[in-house]
């Protein structure tokens, strides 16, 4: 299955997103659709097989709607195109409010006989009605013009049988007008009385509050996208490429991997690669959030859009354009943005029917009052009421704006979320587990104890356990590594290598077969260890990791790794307590080394001698408990449990693969940012409940109201004026609450 984000233009409201999707959905071939009303785009995922996506836009257009440009050179346009929305609906609504404030002001002022200002005699709809009504016809057909796109777009959705919102206004409004020409040429039939029933000023100033409405949502929405425009706006537009001795300036979009750029104080870095020379440090917060700058030396990797703050630098360029990690995290912050959460659901179905339905409320609401005696101008007032005053659009905006800013605000603190559906179920976690190497602690451990058995030498047992584990990429074997360098030891060739996953590598040094690794490898080659056991035990309650290490079948010493818990991982899983929610450790190191860590950071439940292989299977047994799971890892090895999980976080510093089997991903190692994730996702959840409860609280209570319900009890008829501006308020009253969320505050 490919997959395929199409930017639509044209959608009102959450009726037209429910109908677009409704239409792709019905394609051959489509397997998964969803269009969101905030982002104003379509994620297909389609079989290329069967339907091409020309076939998918095609369809876009044939329901009534555009299909805008969304490839990467699109993005300026798109900001253009929005600006000139604004700019457009901001100009409609000063037309449509100069128009409308007069014709309310000659409508009403006549009703107020104590108002101090009387409209002029000549103009009295008691002396000349004629008069009077050609004067508001004069001063609503431009405003009719202003609006004119809710008739166009309104009616034509009506006669596809797909209304939306545009098609309430445009019926309540045409109504309003058309019994308002009926009582203007029974004036000029003579009937005088008729003055008493224009309803001119009622279209009129719904039309202008609608405006209104619509230009105060437009802004909101532009200001849930802010962080998105920020991210963007960080890649710098040229780069320093050093050719044939030669500095030359080049476009962005023309610098090749492989390219050599130079960038000095002051600049920012154009695209991903690896330092060749020079020293200097660069600020990382439009990646990380974190303010601190970073040192960098020769072999180091540096980013696009990073500020090299004060050395100059020539690097490599290793990932160019849509590859860049600025790249791949805008990508994964749009998509989140786009994506629909679980909770939308409701909302979703509610917005299908929702036009259909107050139609026919409104008629029916209609012909109630006016078969039970009712006036003609009352029932009218009814209907037109109730069409005005129902908002498909707070329905359609409350959840995406919501997940927008929330991911938004989530990417700023250097949080990255993939979608609604991991934001929704991140606040449901009731444990949390973490893996022990590069995740509590900071994954580069060291060589802290050497000891060796009768008649073997320290320095050649780390040697050999050196030269063995200069092929492995074990943080543990790397250790070692590190430690025969400091000591400056040469290493000797191996002639065989086999790692041995889980329990440690098995190789060949000068004819000896060596073995390096944990206790479950040495017990696997029954290796007795009881000469060394009691020197075992007390470095593992020390927090240390014995590495055995055999030769010839035969135990020949320990060497003792160490690695250094992060700053931030007591304080995190503090908070993380606090908070309600379970904490375990999960490592693949004996029992004794990992519950002296875990008893570091405060952590009570520890998962030990845990095979790569077998951590998702300690994820399930805790989810069979019961409980929503999130679990936490850095390396290859934590994949199939950051799959398995409820929720899987990568530490940013950690493999690809973590990554990209990871829900969200921390760019930043700080453990403090799993707390910010969750308080995050709970933060945005409770914002969209209290945006669901407005919008469908909004409407059933105001649907009753406008039909009448407290008239019937001796209240007062709702005036269409005051539903309209009800309504225009109602989305942006969502859109406002959704804005909220800027405040967030990540912990620190």
């Amino acid at each position: 299955m490919n997959k395929e984000t199409i930017k639509i233009g044209g959608m009102t409201c959450a009726a037209c997103s429910q109908r677009v999707e409704k239409a792709i959905a019905k394609l051959e071939g489509i397997s998964k659709v969803s269009v969101n009303l905030a982002t104003e785009k379509a994620s297909v995922e389609y079989d290329p097989q069967v339907i091409r996506v020309s076939a998918i836009k095609d369809c876009v257009i044939k329901t009534g709607y555009q299909v805008l440009a969304s490839d990467k050179n699109a993005t300026d346009e798109d900001r253009i195109r929005k600006q000139k929305e604004i700019k457009t609906l901001w100009t409609k609504f000063i037309i449509a409010t100069a128009f409308g404030i007069p014709l309310l002001y000659f409508a009403m002022v006549p009703m107020l006989s104590w108002w101090p200002f009387p409209i002029p005699k000549s103009l009295n709809p008691m002396l000349y009605p004629l008069r009077f009504a050609l004067l508001q016809i004069s001063l609503v057909i431009p405003i009719i013009i202003a609006g004119y796109k809710f008739y166009t777009v309104g009616f034509k959705a009506l006669i596809q049988r797909s209304p939306n919102m545009d098609s309430l206004v445009a019926i309540g409004t045409t109504s309003a007008i058309l019994f308002s020409l009926y009582n203007t040429y029974r004036i000029i039939q003579g009937d005088f009385g008729a003055v008493e029933k224009l309803y001119y000023e009622t279209a009129g100033v719904i039309i202008a509050l609608i405006l209104l409405g619509k230009s105060l949502e437009a802004v909101s929405k532009g200001k849930t996208s802010e962080a998105i425009k920020k991210l963007m706006g960080l890649a710098p537009k040229t780069a320093t490429v050093i050719s044939n001795g030669k500095e030359i300036e080049l476009p962005i979009e023309d610098v090749e991997i492989g390219d050599i750029i130079l960038v000095r104080p002051g600049e920012k870095i154009p695209v991903d690669g690896v330092v060749l020379e020079g020293n200097t440090s660069i600020d990382e917060a439009m990646l990380t959030g974190e303010s601190m700058p970073v040192d960098k030396k020769t072999g180091d990797k540096v980013f696009a859009a990073s500020i090299n703050k004060n050395g100059m630098i020539k690097f490599k360029a290793t990932k160019v354009g849509s590859d860049t990690a600025l790249a791949q995290i805008i990508k994964l912050v749009e998509d989140a943005q786009g994506s629909k959460a679980p909770i939308a659901q409701m909302a979703d179905i509610v917005s299908g029917y929702f036009v259909p339905v107050v139609c026919i409320l409104a008629l029916i609401a209609f012909l109630a009052w006016f078969l039970t005696g009712q006036s003609l101008a009352f029932s009218l007032t009814i209907f037109i009421s109730v069409l005005v005053i129902a908002c498909p659009c707070a329905l359609g905006l409350a959840t995406p704006t919501a997940i927008m800013v929330g991911t938004g605000k989530g990417a700023e603190n250097g949080i990255l979320i993939k979608g609604g559906e991991a934001l929704e179920t991140a606040h449901k976690i009731t444990a949390i587990v973490f893996d022990k190497t590069g995740t509590i602690t900071e994954g580069k451990p060291e060589v802290t104890n050497i000891i060796t058995v009768e008649g073997v030498e320290r320095d050649l047992l780390l040697r050999i356990a050196a030269s063995g584990e200069k092929g492995s990429e074990h943080p543990l074997g790397e250790a070692i590594v590190r430690g025969a360098q400091k000591e400056n030891m040469e290493f000797l060739p191996v002639e065989a290598f086999e790692a041995i996953p889980g329990h440690g590598i098995e190789v060949t040094i000068d004819k000896t077969k060596v073995l390096i690794g944990n206790k479950k490898l040495m017990d696997q080659q029954n290796i007795s260890l009881s000469e060394l056991k009691d020197k075992s035990d007390q470095l593992a309650q020390e927090g240390k990791t014995p590495m055995y290490v055999a030769m010839d079948g035969r135990l020949s010493g320990i060497i003792a790794v160490a690695d250094v818990v992060k700053e931030s991982s007591a304080k995190a899983i503090k908070k993380l307590q606090s908070m309600g929610i379970e904490v375990a450790m999960i490592t693949g190191d004996n029992r004794k080394t990992a519950e002296a860590i875990a008893k570091q950071v405060g952590i009570d439940r520890v998962l030990a001698d845990v095979l790569p292989q077998d951590k998702s299977n300690e994820v399930k047994k805790l989810q069979a408990e019961g409980k929503k799971v999130c679990m936490v890892g850095d390396g290859i090895n934590d994949a199939p449990a950051l799959v398995q999980a409820d929720i899987g976080i990568a530490i940013g510093s950690g493999t690809d693969v973590a990554m990209e089997s990871a829900d969200i991903v921390l760019m930043r190692s700080d453990l403090m940012d799993v707390p910010t994730a969750i308080h995050l996702s709970k933060s945005t959840i409770r914002n969209i409940k209290q945006n669901l409860f407005w919008a469908f609280g909004y409407n059933v209570a105001g649907i009753p109201i406008a039909a009448g319900i407290l008239y019937l009890f001796g209240g007062p008829l709702l005036n269409p004026i005051f539903a309209a501006a009800a309504m225009a308020f109602s989305s942006v009253s969502v859109v406002t609450n959704a804005l909220r969320l800027k405040g967030f505050k990540a912990y620190k």
